[in-house]
């Protein structure tokens, strides 16, 4: 079994990708897909990795997108992660990250919050700089007990240290996942508020639809394995993984899907 939907310290999880992909290997998953926010720097290591532990990994992304005030998240299956416009375009986003983060931290500092921006740099490491990471060094500066706490006081949407991400439309991430060989797929639709729009994203070359996710409950994957259905698109999931520690955390493995889903990503990535 695969589980397609997994983070590592590349973006905001807490295990390295051949932390990772030894973890699936003790599991007994004959593989996973390295799906981090807005980079693809975990996937060269996580193939390695999977090398020496007999996993198959799907070299894979998640790009953040926003749609009418509303968050939509695409997945990318099997891409090129050295297409140079792939490349370009992340790196325009990570720059755009280091500047949203920077701004959270200067409207911290007028709260009397004394965090700085390389305290959160430290804690992200090699990889982008995402709430999450704040949030961490909040915890350890001593300005709030939890992780959740920091959401709750400072960064959540409406909160006094919120920032906007930079704009990208759901559309133009399907897209550009075409454009590096990919395979696009909405990431755990029975979550969108309202669901998200599928015109735009069908035209754009959207392959599939995540209907297998811990989020959604039985209802809710049954409507996105129907929709799925119904627009000819494949019905995919994965346990969104992001390691212990992480304020969501869900198990790896929670979410899987047998090798004929992957198979299919595989052959529609190709065309």
């Amino acid at each position: 079994m695969f589980d397609l939907h997994v983070h590592t310290t590349a973006s905001d999880g807490t295990r390295t990708p051949a932390e990772v992909v030894a973890e699936a290997a003790a599991l007994g998953l004959s593989g996973l897909a390295v799906t981090d926010h807005d980079t693809v720097e975990g996937v060269a290591p996580a193939l390695s990795a999977g090398k020496a532990w007999g996993v198959e990994v799907v070299p894979g992304i998640e790009i953040n997108t926003e749609d009418r005030g509303i968050e939509i998240h695409i997945l990318g299956y099997f891409i090129d992660f050295g297409s140079e416009i792939l490349l370009e375009r992340l790196a325009f986003l990570r720059r755009a990250r280091h500047a949203r983060m920077a701004r959270m931290v200067e409207l911290l500092r007028r709260l009397g919050v004394r965090v700085s921006l390389e305290d959160v740099l430290a804690v992200a490491g090699n990889g982008v700089p995402a709430r999450p990471h704040l949030a961490r060094a909040l915890v350890a500066g001593g300005w709030v007990a939890s992780e959740e706490e920091a959401f709750e006081r400072y960064l959540n949407q409406g909160r006094p240290a919120y920032v906007p991400r930079a704009k990208y439309a759901p559309a133009e991430a399907v897209a550009l996942i075409k454009e590096a060989g990919g395979a696009p797929v909405l990431a755990h639709a029975g979550l969108v508020p309202g669901g998200a729009a599928l015109g735009p994203l069908l035209r754009a070359g959207l392959c599939g639809i995540e209907a297998y996710h811990p989020g959604h409950d039985p209802g809710a994957t049954e409507f996105c394995r129907r929709l799925a259905e119904r627009h000819g698109l494949v019905a995919t999931g994965g346990s969104d993984y992001h390691g212990p520690g992480h304020r969501i955390y869900r198990r790896l493995g929670a979410a899987v899907v047998g090798r004929e889903v992957v198979e299919r990503l595989r052959s529609l990535a190709r065309r």
